[in-house]
């Protein structure tokens, strides 16, 4: 099966045309982060959703955790996919989906241990996807992503086994380690954000190369 690949922390439209181009089949959209790279305002998350083809699944990153202010955050983009990037309660799911049952949720399990598999294997049956990152959302100041580190992979592995639903792999990817990741780990897709970045930009060349890694 051909593993999907997520570009992350899109800036505009044409970061998400020349992201689709080469072969992305979705693309991340950051709003309001404590941390990490890639927030944009909220009109311009909707900008690029609008402009999306058809059949691009467009994940709005959000950092709420209530029920209300996510579907707010949902209705300023509207986006087809929410990905969460913090824990929330169980109950948040059923309230979104009962308003927008048409949306994708994707919950994003930070991997720091053994609990973090535990974590996944409770939540899966809520969503419709997991992604795997490099976080700690017990720190001080909450790292909900993009932090360009890997994590264990044979947690995630683990995870992969366990779960029913599609899982991304998150955290430090890059050309070089990219076919390494999907030997170790065998996720339904990659996400990747600094890996194909140069200066911040979305770098076409190291986009290639590493689209090429994984498809070698």
């Amino acid at each position: 099966m051909k593993t999907r690949v997520k570009i992350c922390c899109i800036a505009d439209r044409q970061e998400a045309r020349q992201a689709i181009a080469l072969g992305a089949s979705a693309i991340g959209l950051v709003g309001h982060m404590p941390s990490g790279p890639g927030v944009i305002p909220d009109d311009r998350i909707a900008e690029i959703a609008h402009a999306a083809p058809p059949g691009i699944s467009t994940f709005l990153l959000t950092s709420e955790t209530g029920a209300p202010a996510i579907l707010r955050h949902l209705q300023r983009v509207h986006t087809n996919t929410v990905q969460l990037v913090d824990r929330v309660a169980p109950e948040v799911y059923t309230m979104i989906r009962a308003a927008l049952p048409a949306l994708k949720i994707v919950q994003v399990v930070h991997v720091l241990d053994e609990g973090s598999v535990e974590e996944a294997v409770a939540v899966a049956p809520l969503v419709d996807a997991l992604l795997l990152d490099s976080g700690n959302p017990n720190l001080a100041v909450k790292e909900l992503g993009g932090t360009g580190r890997t994590h264990d992979w044979r947690l995630s592995h683990s995870i992969c086994e366990q779960v029913p639903v599609p899982v991304f792999l998150a955290g430090g990817l890059h050309a070089g380690n990219a076919r390494a990741a999907i030997d170790a780990v065998h996720p339904f897709g990659l996400d990747i954000c600094s890996g194909v970045r140069t200066d911040g930009k979305l770098d076409p060349h190291k986009l290639e190369k590493f689209l090429y890694a994984i498809n070698a």
